[in-house]
């Protein structure tokens, strides 16, 4: 018996797909006392790991020449929302590598926009045997 099955998971209707190297902004719930706040954790995701009983996202931000890293639950009910500000073009899954560069030289360059993808393969497939006159 494993974790997963043991707990239902619903997942969260409001994420987008992450991916390392992204810039987000967090929105969570905070509880102080009997009052309840959002606050936001904008950062860059150096971490994203799925399975189990849901992803965790961990998100690195550099304040004041102090770097603070956060590490969420996707699927809590204490996440509001994430927003991808932008995306960043990144080769590895874990940039732990971010923790030992300062700041000018930890800047990730962003991807490109993506062009228009053409029609799937199958549907071309498709098209051309319908074309194609029948021989007998």
């Amino acid at each position: 018996m494993n974790m997963a099955s043991l707990i239902e998971v619903k997942p969260n209707p409001n994420l987008p797909t992450l991916n390392p190297g992204d810039t987000v902004r967090v929105s969570i719930k905070i509880v102080e006392g009997d009052k309840e706040r959002t606050q936001v954790f904008q950062g860059v995701v150096i971490k994203v790991k799925q399975g189990g009983a849901g992803p965790i996202l961990t998100v690195r931000r550099v304040t004041y020449g102090v770097g603070v890293e956060r590490t969420f639950p996707l699927n809590s009910p204490r996440v509001e929302k994430v927003e991808v500000i932008r995306r960043g073009k990144t080769r590895r899954a874990r940039l732990y590598y971010l923790r030992g560069l300062s700041a000018r030289a930890s800047r990730i360059k962003e991807k490109r926009a993506e062009e228009k993808t053409e029609e799937p393969v199958e549907e071309k497939v498709e098209e051309k045997i319908e074309a194609e006159p029948k021989s007998e």
